[in-house]
């Protein structure tokens, strides 16, 4: 966890540390707009063009979280059965590459999932619901 300070005009708080930089904290005037933005980096575009998302953040949350637990675990899937599926089609070399690939995007998305579950739990704590 790491501390704030007064850089949001907002007393110390501490945040954990999958925080996203470009979330303003809880309780800021600028949360939930900040929050929303990032959350539409992690999701389709197209989510873009249901208002519903935009009016009720904790519903962004919710799909941003499904939507990257799903892409991890078809990265976890892909990196099962890469090394099957490919030895007829590419040299081992590549497929040691496509490997490398689904670790480092592996390791990408659970740590995206992370900030978006700690943003989740802000934002439905900020609408007043539990978890």
């Amino acid at each position: 966890m790491y501390d704030i300070g007064y850089a949001c005009g907002m007393p110390d708080q501490q945040l954990s540390p999958d925080w996203p930089e470009s979330v303003h904290p809880p309780g800021s005037e600028s949360f939930e707009q900040t929050a929303t933005v990032w959350l539409f980096d992690h999701v389709p575009a197209d989510y873009r063009l249901h208002g519903v998302l935009r009016r009720h953040p904790v519903a962004l949350s919710r799909l941003a979280r499904q939507h990257v637990a799903s892409s991890l675990e078809g990265a976890r899937q892909g990196y099962r059965t890469a090394r099957v599926d490919l030895r007829d089609h590419l040299p081992q070399h590549a497929i040691d590459q496509v490997m490398h690939a689904y670790q480092a995007e592996g390791k990408r998305m659970a740590a995206v999932l992370r900030s978006i579950e700690a943003v989740d739990e802000a934002l439905r704590t900020a609408a007043g619901g539990a978890e």
